[in-house]
């Protein structure tokens, strides 16, 4: 291992119940609503227009400016705070103390990770500029390209890069990428992230002792 990247939401920033919320009440609204563990299920680690798209395919009456509107709906309450995943600054001062390089790459837009790191000043510091959304290259994952361009930013080849994910999208992107998964589980036992290949854990304290910092 040469270096660690990163999704952001549910690894880095604890931005998932609230955007599940804010999902939910527009299911709600738009006549397909659906419990929080199977929207979690269908649609964790994909895009809002991917959200969308698969919404509108079960019944859900969302226009078609619907992913614009709800960007602005998510961006005004990130605006209000966002806390980070427990035990992430742990694992950061761990990659530090050891000298190894880390990334984020997500599927999210950089506006949004902008609006939740304003919360957390010096943390964008701490990535060194290498905060990167999947929507800037045009292939959000499961494609591995954002991971293949965070493991070309830092200078170390895919093999020797390591991802965090608490998504299926996310680690089949890493799959692809030929790096290796770690599977973050704080909501389930993880069963589907290991069946994608990824070692398990489900608190980020554990990670450190995983990653052999």
């Amino acid at each position: 291992m040469k270096a660690v990247i990163f999704d952001c939401d549910g690894v880095v920033m604890d931005s998932e119940p609230l955007s599940f919320a804010l999902l939910a009440e527009q299911l709600a609204l738009h006549g397909r609503p659906l419990r929080h563990g199977d929207m979690r299920a269908m649609f964790l680690g994909g895009t809002l227009r991917s959200f969308w798209q698969g919404a509108r395919t079960l019944g859900a009456s969302l226009p078609d400016d619907w992913v614009e509107a709800q960007y602005q709906r998510l961006f005004d309450r990130l605006r209000l705070g966002v806390d980070l995943v427990p035990g992430v600054l742990d694992v950061l001062d761990a990659l530090d103390a050891a000298g190894l390089p880390y990334a984020i790459g997500s599927n999210g837009p950089l506006q949004k990770m902008e609006i939740m790191f304003a919360h957390h000043p010096g943390l964008w510091n701490r990535f060194g500029g290498r905060v990167f959304s999947s929507q800037t290259l045009g292939a959000p994952k499961p494609a591995p390209d954002i991971y293949l361009f965070a493991a070309r930013s830092m200078g170390v080849a895919p093999r020797d890069c390591v991802v965090i994910e608490d998504s299926v999208a996310g680690l089949q992107a890493a799959e692809a990428a030929g790096m290796r998964r770690f599977g973050l589980a704080a909501q389930d036992d993880g069963a589907m992230m290991a069946a994608a290949g990824a070692t398990v854990f489900h608190r980020m304290a554990d990670l450190p002792g995983l990653l052999g910092l």
